[in-house]
């Protein structure tokens, strides 16, 4: 059986096509012009063989789509009858480290082959073998449609294996996150019981302090009070209110809120709260009355209330 004639393709058309538009150049089909009617029915049957391969190669790859082994299993017996001597043609794929070989595989030397390529590294070979001699052709007893099918061939093999490694890759990662989620989630319920058990405790520990403080601190204040000298039960006052606002403290607050504050001011803003006036906060803390008005005024001016006529007392008392 003679060779198929074929078109020449001339130096200069390749060099005005890329891979894809040549690779539809050879496979297009020859005009009356160009051929006999037999030759050009015989050419025809050669493109259909050629289409059947590479559509089969799609089924294959959506059939086995998360398997390079299975695919390149069945493809193996697929590429024979797409050659031009199907009855005395079998082929070889090589991928990574296994070996796949159609029926009557043997190793001659009438040979066709592409190298397989996946992310531009070399990862395997498409064989294809006469058993028997034939004429000579475009590359030995090949044509050159067959050159460009097999070169196809391979570039789609490396293809769907980049896919499939992309997927396989992608679902565990995906797998990964899920057990992370899983994870997450179980620490995130441990963390609210945690803080659950935590908000108890407050709220135990809260309890427990305003009982003590109402039955057994101010009985023996109120007591206290009654045996002091009126001119200073003004501070058993002031001590009792502190104690009754630790369930609800008026410095914790006005410290998260004014954090510029000094410590000293802190206590003179709490004594001014209570109604104290600057002579009396003075002989409280061994100062002189100059020294309590230096500290109004720096108070005043952290409160950004210092060009202004706000009361300081009424000021502070607002922040409760």
């Amino acid at each position: 059986m003679k060779p198929l004639p074929i078109t020449p393709v001339k130096k200069d058309v390749q060099e005005q096509f890329n891979p894809g538009d040549l690779l539809s150049y050879l496979w297009r089909i020859p005009q009356n012009s160009e051929m006999e009617p037999e030759q050009i029915e015989l050419a025809l049957r050669e493109r259909i063989k050629e289409l059947n391969c590479l559509y089969g190669i799609a089924r294959l790859a959506e059939r086995y789509y998360d398997s390079m082994d299975d695919f390149l299993k069945y493809l193996v017996d697929f590429l024979p009858p797409s050659w031009q001597y199907p009855e005395i043609t079998c082929a070889r794929i090589v991928f990574e480290d296994r070996t796949y070989r159609s029926k009557n595989f043997k190793v001659t030397k009438w040979r066709q082959s592409a190298q397989i390529l996946a992310y531009n590294e070399p990862v395997g070979e498409v064989a294809v073998f006469y058993l028997e001699e034939r004429q000579a052709a475009d590359e030995g007893p090949f044509l050159k449609e067959e050159r460009v099918l097999i070169d196809e061939v391979a570039r789609r093999i490396g293809a769907i294996a980049i896919r499939i490694s992309a997927e396989k890759e992608l679902q565990v990662i995906n797998k990964q996150l899920s057990v992370e989620r899983t994870a997450l989630q179980e620490a995130n319920a441990a963390l609210r019981t945690v803080l659950a058990k935590i908000e108890e405790e407050k709220q135990r520990i809260y309890k427990d302090v305003q009982a003590n403080i109402e039955k057994v601190i101010m009985p023996i204040l109120n007591a206290l009070a009654i045996e002091m000298p009126k001119n200073q039960r003004k501070y058993v006052d002031i001590l009792k209110n502190n104690l009754e606002e630790i369930t609800s403290p008026f410095i914790n607050r006005f410290l998260y809120k004014f954090q510029s504050l000094t410590p000293t001011e802190v206590s003179i803003c709490n004594l001014i709260r209570n109604g104290m006036r600057n002579k009396e906060i003075a002989e409280l803390r061994g100062v002189s009355v100059a020294t309590i008005n230096r500290h109004r005024e720096h108070i005043r001016k952290k409160l950004k209330i210092s060009n202004s006529d706000v009361n300081l007392t009424t000021y502070l008392q607002s922040l409760l």
